[in-house]
């Protein structure tokens, strides 16, 4: 029964185990070769419980909503753990009080898990950060560096993931329990190997430093050939309007005097809008095919909360390739920019290359028209700055569902610059993207090269690794 998705298991094996689990799932080939495989090779293995660490979770606590973007510490949610932690996409909170007081802080070095959406997907904190209760975190306050960044690459391999599914409660939705974390086995490096991986994880660190600091220099230029500079807005939140100056929104927040800076200071500058007859890009609508459609197999389906303005995340669900006529017509092209409208509206990302993937209808497709008028990464940048994002706030300012329509999106006013200038952004944003890539590259090796020490030996390992470079 080889080629069959089929295991025969004595009960006796069954009711013998803490899970107590009868479902098929628990059984499957895949699983129960991992499982063989620790049993004949126990020695490569400990639990977090042997090694002492602290494992928990935020318990319950008040809504942090209102408190979003009021301070200064990261809160991390589900949708920032993305193998790495994306602390640009984190909303800032302030400093809690007692009645947050279930509401846990983790230091650097702490490892995150994510209990649902995208189960058992780890991150590594690296600036002290608030968590929401939807994250499972480990301690690593008695560990050493190496220690911590070895056990969170162990979180990030396949085998640690088939653990995690196999193991997680079947409720509606796979779901992690710190029990379950606490009895995993983890893979128990020699201190020769967690050293030799520690030094190379500070390179893929040191490249993803460099890279930030490539997006940041672009747009502090941005910023200065415009003599834009956010912080520089007025934060009072009172003004005067005449009923001339009315226009369909009568909502306090619609004439906010910091967006009245912001027009006031593009009106020094040429500016053409987005979209339209006249606009700078054409724009297209995907699909939304519902829930129903979704599939383990098939064409990719990238949603919001797979994109960020750095990457885009594998997708974990797919589409059949008939789900309509032509789907290949649906395949965004390489330069293509997806502009997200809902949920995370106002995120920029240029594609590098053709994808052969579909997009959900909360992703627009933005295609410049001519780029003699204004280059893509430019673009992108401009998106993704202040300038625009303070316009997507105040068209969307009031909705319970954040929504950005595609007719106010067609008006957003862009700052057309000098092609010199645009070049020399452009130029940064390229370098940022080549060094972030090269960083997780380094990332998914190290990751590899931890996968190979488990099912092989360590110094195997470490001569492929040392041949990657």
């Amino acid at each position: 029964m080889d080629g069959l998705e089929c295991s025969e298991i004595k009960f006796s094996k069954v009711s013998g185990t803490t899970t107590l689990r009868f479902d098929s799932d628990y059984y499957k080939k895949e699983y129960l070769k991992i499982e063989q495989f620790v049993f004949t090779n126990k020695d490569k293995f400990v639990t977090i419980n042997d090694k002492n660490l602290h494992v928990d979770a935020s318990a319950f606590y008040p809504s942090l909503e209102p408190y979003y973007n009021t301070g200064t510490i990261p809160f991390v949610r589900v949708a920032d753990v993305k193998g790495r932690i994306d602390y640009d996409s984190c909303v800032r909170i302030p400093e809690m009080d007692e009645r947050f007081s279930t509401l846990y802080l983790c230091s650097p070095g702490d490892v995150v898990l994510t209990k649902g959406g995208r189960v058992g997907t780890a991150g590594l904190i690296t600036k002290p950060s608030y968590v929401t209760r939807d994250l499972i975190f480990i301690n690593s306050s008695i560990l050493s560096r190496k220690d911590y960044i070895t056990l969170y690459l162990f979180f990030s391999t396949n085998f640690a993931y088939k653990q995690m599914i196999r193991s997680s409660s079947m409720t509606a939705q796979p779901h992690l329990t710190i029990t379950l974390i606490r009895d995993l086995l983890i893979y128990n490096y020699s201190e020769e190997f967690k050293q030799t991986i520690a030094e190379y994880y500070t390179k893929m660190e040191r490249l993803n430093s460099q890279s930030q600091d490539c997006y940041v220099q672009a747009t502090h230029i941005l910023e200065n050939a415009l003599d834009i500079h956010t912080s520089d807005f007025p934060r009072k939140s009172i003004t005067t309007k005449s009923i001339s100056e009315v226009c369909g929104r009568w909502d306090a927040e619609y004439y906010h005097p910091k967006y009245d800076a912001l027009f006031s200071t593009l009106s020094k500058h040429k500016t053409m809008p987005l979209g339209g007859s006249r606009g700078l890009v054409s724009i297209m609508k995907s699909i939304e095919p519902g829930s129903e459609a979704y599939l383990d197999q098939g064409v990719p389906f990238i949603r919001v909360s797979d994109v960020d303005k750095y990457e885009i995340s594998t997708p974990p669900i797919m589409l059949s390739k008939d789900i309509v006529p032509n789907i290949k017509d649906l395949y965004p092209k390489k330069d293509t920019i997806l502009l997200s409208k809902d949920g995370s509206i106002g995120i920029a990302y240029k594609l590098e290359k053709d994808m052969e993937a579909v997009t959900s209808g909360a992703l627009l497709h933005l295609t410049v028209k001519d780029s003699n008028i204004v280059l893509p990464d430019y673009l992108t940048l401009v998106l993704n700055s202040p300038i625009v994002q303070l316009q997507a706030e105040r068209d969307c300012n009031g909705a319970i569902i954040q929504h950005w329509k595609p007719s106010d999106i067609e008006k957003v006013l862009i700052p057309i610059l000098d092609m010199s200038v645009q070049r020399e952004m452009a130029s940064k944003v390229q370098e940022s993207f080549r060094l972030r890539e090269e960083s997780k590259r380094l990332l998914d090796l190290a990751v590899k090269t931890v996968e190979m020490a488990i099912e092989s030996d360590e110094e195997s390992a470490l001569l492929w690794l040392e041949s990657q470079k």
